[in-house]
C-alpha cells in the first residue's frame, strides 16, 4: 500500500473508531440491518451516511459515505464503481472482498476483512480505485456491516455490474437502486 493511501485510510479508520460519531453511525446501521431483516430475500441494504456527522474532518476528496449490511452466506456478484475510488472498512463481522482488474481474469485477490479492532489496518480496510472488480464475498454465520467511503456525491455513485446476458455491463445509481 503507498504511503498517501495509508495514510488516508488511518485518517479515515481514526474518525469512524471515534467515541464522538459512532453513536451516530451506529443509528445508521440500525436503521440498515433493520432494513436487512424485513426483506428476507434481499442479499444487502445500505443507506448514504450524511457528511455532516463527520464535522469536517474527513479527506477533502471523500464526497460520500455509506453504511452497507451484507446478508450471511452472500455473494453479491462482481461489480465496479467507473466513477469512484472506494474505501471501506468492517465493522461488525467479517467478509472477502475479492478484487481483480478485470472482468475478463478468472483470478480473483482475496482479501478477508475483520471487525476486530486490534487487527492490522490492512485485515480491516480496503482501497479499491476506479474500475477495480470486486466482489464481497460472505461467510455463513453473521452479516457483514461495513462503512464505505467514495470519492463521489451519494447521488452520482455508479454500480455497474457484467450482464446477465454476458453482453456487456449495465450501470446503475445506488440511490436509484434501492
Amino acid at each position: 500500500m503507498e504511503p498517501d493511501e495509508r495514510a488516508r485510510l488511518e485518517k479515515l479508520d481514526t474518525i469512524v473508531r471515534s467515541d464522538e460519531l459512532r453513536a451516530e453511525i451506529y443509528l445508521i446501521v440500525d436503521r440498515v440491518c433493520t432494513a436487512l431483516s424485513e426483506k428476507p430475500e434481499t442479499l444487502m441494504t445500505w443507506e448514504p451516511i450524511p457528511l455532516d456527522i463527520f464535522r469536517q474532518k474527513l479527506p477533502r476528496e471523500i464526497r460520500s459515505g455509506w453504511i452497507f449490511v451484507l446478508r450471511a452466506g452472500a455473494d453479491t456478484g462482481a461489480e465496479r464503481h467507473p466513477n469512484s475510488h472506494q474505501r471501506m472498512m468492517t465493522l461488525h463481522g467479517s467478509g472477502d472482498m475479492r478484487v481483480r482488474a478485470d472482468a475478463a481474469s478468472s483470478r480473483w485477490e482475496s482479501n478477508v476483512l475483520v471487525s476486530d479492532p486490534s487487527a492490522p489496518l490492512e485485515r480491516r480496510w480496503i482501497s479499491i480505485p476506479p474500475n477495480v472488480w470486486h466482489r464481497p464475498v460472505v461467510g455463513r454465520n453473521v452479516d457483514w456491516v461495513v462503512v464505505s467511503f467514495h470519492t463521489v456525491p451519494a447521488e452520482e455513485l455508479i454500480e455497474e455490474k457484467v450482464d446477465e446476458s454476458g453482453a456487456g455491463t449495465k450501470q446503475k445509481k445506488y440511490v436509484e437502486g434501492k
